[in-house]
């Protein structure tokens, strides 16, 4: 009888109650996710800070009320963007009256004057969180208008206003809005910090994109040691628009027509404007940027869709109204495989996927930009016939050489069961004679882009890889067969691993680990340099795997310039080369993303100027190599310890 006085245990729906349910309130939910509206914490994501502060006043010079945007980074770390726009308003807002509108816009989501398309016809700000998540993820921001012929300003700690808004006097041939800001160390960690370089190349971009705006930028000094490149001043203004940023951007190749593709439309009913630049040239590979409301979108979307579509179908057209039977030949990717497109697309309310705007999603601009481009296109190609011809000449190669590798690849590349599957990320080459070619493994997406700029498309294959790949000395079987990047060298060498390696079914003559000149850069050569030891030894003994030896210092005197491999090559150099020359200039390359695909192609992947590193495996050493890479790379920390103890004696340049 006792057990029918128990108290009742709760189950596990009853522990589950109201309590449990947490409400986050004004930006907690940006500081507690920050993911969810900046796309992560890493160093892509700090950037975009200065990207929604810079887009808030590209608005304002956009829709007419800002002809001058000032972008300065400060010694503290700290970013300040100043337009001379209207200013952001101030008086009390009507649905909080105790708060000013620009407190509100501060610290409210959704908060802004982009949804109803009045203050702004085209907008890259669109769901009003830009200014507020930026103030969530700040130390300290200070936000300062200039209006109505007063000076307000309002400080900010972590989203929170520590002061009210103030006035600080009259304006005095002043208007607009100044935001100072410093990012949150407790969100992007202690060493986050803006790159000159990435916000420079931000700042330039949008200059292009808007040839009414002037934007003054400023960087201190002390940021910029280390031999970057990047200016410590300069005014940003190009009258030419996009047609400069594709001169500036492709101008060292060589061009199929001599005269470019250039132009701009107002869209139907007011729904904003597309302009564009194109050219084709015959080496490098294709070059495609594009925006929406000055927002790079990156990833694409519609209105790439739209220009492609465009220029494809126009040339088409054109082939038939000549009599060219082999225009039916070609595809999108014939005419655009190697053409520089510069698009910028000014629409109202677009559709993005994802807060961090990098795909446009808009259903209708894949029409309206085919429709605007296809009637300026088809007028380019008549009205120019000699250059036409060439373009279609030119595509229809590219369509000829398209269905010859297809064709190769059905005949030789496959087996009666399977065709041969490539990477998605791999830029392969034309030519089927394996001796003449040669693929490189690329450090990152960035430098795979250049690599793929400034390659012979005929000879030289890309391979990005992403970031550090596995350690297959020290993983385990499940581990080497699951990593991505191991799978994508396997596909793209085409000749097996491990007991399965085939030397006859080897795709390329040459295989080039090519990473940045850094320490970094070293490590990752090292690990797939163990990856081939262990997976593909044959491939050493063959003498086909080598290392590419790209430049880390770029000296320039006047008109001259050298590059230098490592220190002591500079050295060299200043000592001999440029001794008693008056000052050399020294820049330093943070990596071979920043490189210009011009440079890269002439002092690493020129085959007539490189020099090339062979990697040897001797059999007289063989049992010895086999030691060390355990030794080295394998399972035992304790055994990295001891030889970098018994070595440690013999390290030299070390700064510590």
């Amino acid at each position: 009888m006792a057990d029918l006085f128990k108290k009742p245990q709760k189950t596990a729906d009853q522990s589950y109650t109201a309590q449990d349910i947490e409400v986050l309130e004004g930006l907690e939910p940006v500081r507690r996710r920050p993911g969810m509206y900046i796309g992560g914490t890493d160093e892509r994501a700090l950037h975009h800070l200065a990207a929604e502060i810079l887009d808030n006043a590209m608005d304002e010079a956009v829709a007419g009320h800002a002809t001058r945007i000032e972008m300065t980074l400060e010694a503290d770390g700290g970013l300040r963007v100043h337009d001379n726009g209207r200013g952001i308003p101030v008086d009390p807002h009507p649905k909080f009256k105790n708060k000013s509108a620009l407190e509100v816009i501060l610290t409210t989501l959704h908060s802004g004057g982009k949804f109803g398309g009045k203050a702004y016809e085209t907008s890259g700000g669109l769901h009003g969180v830009g200014l507020s998540v930026v103030n969530a993820l700040s130390e300290n921001l200070t936000v300062e208008v200039a209006r109505d012929k007063f000076v307000y300003v309002q400080d900010y700690v972590r989203g929170a206003p520590v002061s009210k808004l103030r006035q600080t006097g009259p304006a005095t041939n002043r208007r607009g809005t100044t935001i100072s800001f410093h990012p949150d160390k407790q969100i992007f960690g202690p060493q986050a910090h803006f790159k000159p370089a990435l916000v420079y190349k931000m700042a330039r971009a949008k200059a292009y994109l808007f040839a009414g705006v002037e934007i003054r930028w400023k960087c201190a000094p002390a940021l910029l040691k280390g031999g970057d490149d990047t200016p410590e001043s300069e005014v940003l203004h190009f009258s030419g628009g996009l047609a400069d940023y594709l001169a500036a951007s492709v101008g060292g190749f060589a061009h199929v027509t001599p005269n470019s593709f250039t132009g701009s439309e107002k869209l139907p009913k007011d729904r904003g404007k597309v302009e564009w630049a194109i050219a084709w040239y015959a080496d490098g590979d294709a070059l495609m940027e594009s925006y929406c409301n000055t927002i790079p979108t990156s990833a694409g979307g519609t209105h790439e869709t739209g220009i492609k579509t465009a220029l494809y179908r126009a040339l088409r057209a054109y082939g038939e109204l000549t009599g060219n039977k082999k225009a039916a030949l070609l595809t999108a990717e014939d005419v655009t495989g190697t053409a520089g497109i510069i698009l910028s697309l000014f629409l109202r309310e677009p559709e993005f996927q994802g807060q961090t705007k990098e795909k446009l999603a808009s259903a209708d601009a894949a029409r309206l930009v085919e429709n605007a481009v296809r009637d300026h296109f088809d007028h380019w190609l008549s009205g120019a016939p000699s250059d036409a011809n060439k373009l279609l000449d030119w595509c229809i190669e590219r369509a000829e050489e398209r269905l010859r590798r297809r064709q190769d690849r059905e005949t030789s590349r496959k087996t009666a069961t399977r065709k041969l599957r490539l990477p998605g990320k791999l830029s392969d080459c034309s030519s089927d004679r394996i001796e003449d070619t040669e693929i490189f493994l690329v450090e990152g997406d960035s430098a795979g882009g250049s690599a793929k700029q400034a390659r012979d498309r005929r000879i030289q294959a890309i391979l990005p890889l992403r970031g550090k790949i596995l350690n297959v000395a020290n993983a385990s079987l499940d581990k080497l067969s699951g990593n991505q990047e191991i799978a994508d060298i396997s596909l793209a060498l085409g000749c097996g691993a491990g007991g399965k390696y085939r030397e006859g079914d080897l795709r390329y003559g040459k295989v080039i680990i090519m990473t940045d000149a850094d320490v970094d850069g070293a490590h990752i050569a090292s690990l797939l340099i163990t990856f081939f030891y262990r997976q593909m030894p044959e491939l050493i003994r063959s003498g086909r795997l080598y290392l590419a030896l790209p430049p880390l210092y770029r000296l320039t005197q006047g008109a001259k310039n050298a590059y230098a491999r490592d220190d002591a090559h500079k050295d060299e150099l200043l000592n001999t080369l440029f001794s008693g020359r008056g000052k050399v200039d020294v820049g330093r390359f943070k990596g071979l993303g920043e490189m210009m695909p011009a440079q890269l192609r002439e002092t690493t992947m020129d085959p007539r100027k490189r020099n090339l590193l062979r990697v040897i495996l001797t059999d007289a050493g063989e049992s010895e190599t086999a030691s060390l890479v355990e030794q080295l790379m394998g399972r035992k920390a304790e055994s990295r310890f001891a030889f970098i103890q018994e070595h440690a004696a013999f390290a030299t340049g070390l700064d510590i």
